[in-house]
């Protein structure tokens, strides 16, 4: 896919990210089609093959986000559509991710996730080009995939993500009076109100 030094931002996806993505269909030369139809427009692609992703309402998934780049091992590409946050994950991550979630001691805490695998597409930004209006703020890369063989986080790295992500966070529960509260993570319990 062929593009201009002008049309590039940082949240571009390369021409090697594009045929990444585009390997995800069964017939990747309709994709690129369509892409250089409406290269601004939004696109549908089946998760399962190239890639699983792993849906997080959209600060919870900034917060796992960041522990992945801060603390870990860092992250593969990851987009902001609507009100969600998707982190694309190594393919297999979907089937095995939700058991170790449930499993895990700390699941009252975690932020909630939906993964999709097999027979799941998603709604992907923009490959390139202007993003004006309201499609701007709907759909966004917030890490473009930039190499045709991305490294991809696995259900035990998104795991260790979510964890970080549930023990850095502060953590609120919601009055009878309206009035938010924030738990003390002191050993004896005392709370403190924040609002």
């Amino acid at each position: 896919m062929k593009r201009h030094a002008s049309d590039t931002s940082p949240s571009d996806v390369t021409p090697a990210g594009a045929d990444w993505l585009a390997s995800a269909s069964p017939f990747p030369r309709s994709v690129y089609a369509l892409w250089s139809q409406r290269p601004a427009a939004p696109a549908v692609l089946p998760c399962g093959g190239a890639f699983d992703v792993v849906s997080f309402p959209a600060l919870p998934g900034r917060r796992v986000l960041e522990q992945l780049w801060t603390q870990g091992a860092g992250s593969g590409p990851a987009a902001a559509v609507r009100d969600r946050t998707l982190l694309f994950a190594a393919p297999g991550t979907a089937a095995r991710l939700p058991a170790l979630l449930a499993w895990e001691e700390w699941r009252p805490r975690l932020p909630p996730a939906l993964c999709h695998g097999p027979g799941d597409a998603v709604t992907l930004p923009p490959v390139h080009g202007r993003r004006d209006g309201a499609g701007a703020a709907a759909a966004r890369w917030l890490v473009a995939p930039e190499v045709r063989f991305p490294w991809l986080p696995g259900p035990k790295e998104v795991l260790w993500g979510c964890v970080r992500a549930a023990v850095a966070a502060p953590e609120y529960r919601f009055s009878i009076s309206g009035a938010r509260v924030l738990r003390s993570s002191t050993s004896t319990g005392a709370a403190s109100s924040v609002g």
